[in-house]
């Protein structure tokens, strides 16, 4: 790595791999904002590894669940919030190459930004040597968070386990409502309201799709949920 790709050094020993070619990783941190070449077409590979490193690596870890748990497993795992998470860990964000407007508005920040670029950076290490080194790091970014799951917990999704939790308790589902809707069709935010009703229990989420906004707030609820009865049970012993 070079001189002027120094600037890089910090995060390719975060990502524990350095690059032969410092230009695949540049292209992956610039936002089209930016300009051209960008990382847009990075991201396409750069998901495919990304889902199929992490499909592996649970379908290893958990050979007794079923396709539709890993299905929801693998969502919970590759999406919008997780990336961002990891990007956020990797402080990716310092190295982003944004436009004008992007960089005003805080798109070192912004979740989609965060999460296209770490895809793109999977991809990047794929072209610069191969499939193999891009998945081992897809691995290490992912070995501690597939190793503290709780299949019996989160194989089901956020909403589905709110669901199954008002049932049981004879409760009314919940509603949840779009507070806002922001940005173009290619990169939306959402704000989601769930509201259980009939109990005192309101929470938010936020998202790059309505579906995860709507997760998010329901992992909140969920929480609030647990801790609502908790509290009820230690008043009634």
């Amino acid at each position: 790595m070079n001189q002027q790709d120094n600037r890089f050094r910090r995060l390719c020993t975060a990502l524990d791999y350095f690059f032969e070619k410092p230009e695949l990783l540049r292209q992956a941190m610039t936002h089209r904002s930016f300009g051209m070449p960008n990382n847009e077409r990075f991201e396409f590979i750069g998901d495919s590894i990304l889902n199929y490193t992490v499909a592996r690596m649970l379908f290893d870890q958990f050979p007794k669940l079923s396709e539709g748990e890993l299905s929801r497993l693998r969502a919970n795992l590759v999406n919008q919030n997780t990336l961002a998470e990891i990007a956020q860990e990797l402080k990716l964000g310092d190295y982003l190459y944004l436009g004008e407007g992007e960089l005003k508005s805080g798109g070192y920040n912004r979740p989609s930004i965060l999460a296209d670029a770490v895809e793109a950076t999977f991809a990047a290490i794929s072209f610069d040597r191969d499939f193999q080194a891009a998945e081992q790091v897809v691995r290490r970014l992912y070995a501690s968070r597939i190793s503290s799951i709780d299949p019996t917990r989160h194989a089901k999704d956020a909403k589905t386990r709110l669901q199954e939790a008002l049932q049981a308790r004879r409760l009314a589902l919940p509603r949840y409502t779009i507070l806002a809707q922001n940005g173009e069709a290619h990169e939306q935010s959402f704000r989601v309201q769930c509201d259980l009703g009939e109990l005192p229990i309101i929470t938010t989420g936020e998202g790059g799709s309505r579906r995860g906004a709507e997760q998010q707030a329901a992992e909140a609820a969920l929480q609030l949920l647990e801790q609502h009865f908790a509290a009820g049970k230690k008043k009634t012993s």
